[in-house]
């Protein structure tokens, strides 16, 4: 365990030798918000609400998805692809750690670097421009963390999947690219699940992307109380968990079919 606790902290010192970058990203993202907020209050025209959702819960819902994606967002898809046409993927599966275990260490340690110094200034900053609600109930910010955890677990998974297909393909970037939109798309970064017809709703609770950014950010926005809550929170853990098979399977088919083609 030691070695991959070692693998988040020297991820995170190499963001940390490029945080100007993400000071910089906080600006980006505000103008982004920014552009959703008034995009929003036009759609609502004056409007308590639509699905049920207040103007103040949708800026607040926005702001969250955003800067929420900045924790649990990694490149650890595009890392493998480069070091399997680069040939040192050979090298790493013969180190004395799980190859995978590595990289998800490393997403990780990235994570928790934009959680530090991107997310929480992000909002703090944002929310002195746009008007953000914030819960005083410690329950829902317990919930909150819990399933954001799960987020970047989700996000992790299919990103290892996309990542590992590499081995089949050789050039994934298409894939990569793809696999990125529809995860902006379906997991309710840009537009919230509810607001899409019913028919692609009940179509997109067979797939795991809402996990990602719409129950996260449907819980900090207090959209899901009760039972409700608690279904979505096991929605996650439940697909934490089924897309182990895949990664396991395409792991186990991808050692057999390596091939390197650099060095």
């Amino acid at each position: 365990m030691s070695k991959y606790l070692e693998m988040i902290r020297i991820r995170f010192l190499m963001m940390l030798a490029y945080r100007t970058n993400y000071y910089t990203g906080i600006i980006i993202y505000a103008i982004n918000i920014g552009a959703y907020y008034f995009l929003w209050t036009a759609i609502y025209g004056g409007k308590e609400d639509i699905e049920g959702l207040s103007v103040i819960q949708m800026v607040t819902y926005i702001a969250v998805a955003w800067m929420a994606r900045a924790f649990y967002f990694n490149n650890i898809d595009r890392e493998i692809a480069q070091e399997i046409k680069e040939g040192k993927v050979a090298v790493e599966m013969i180190r004395p750690y799980s190859y995978l275990g590595m990289k998800t260490m490393q997403g990780l340690g990235e994570g928790i670097f934009r959680l530090l110094f991107f997310s929480i200034p992000g909002m703090f900053i944002v929310s002195l421009i746009f008007p953000i609600s914030f819960s005083a109930s410690l329950n829902m910010w317990l919930w909150f963390a819990v399933s954001i955890v799960f987020s970047f677990i989700v996000n992790t998974q299919i990103n290892l999947i996309t990542g590992i297909m590499t081995f089949f393909f050789f050039n994934n970037d298409g894939l990569i690219r793809a696999k990125r939109v529809v995860i902006d798309l379906f997991s309710g970064l840009l537009l919230p699940i509810s607001f899409y017809p019913l028919w692609a709703q009940e179509l997109m609770g067979y797939f795991p992307f809402q996990a990602i950014s719409y129950i996260p950010s449907m819980i900090f926005t207090e959209g899901f109380k009760g039972d409700e809550l608690y279904q979505m929170i096991g929605f996650q853990m439940i697909w934490s968990a089924l897309l182990l098979v895949p990664i396991y399977l395409l792991w186990i088919l991808a050692k057999k079919q390596l091939i390197v083609q650099g060095g």
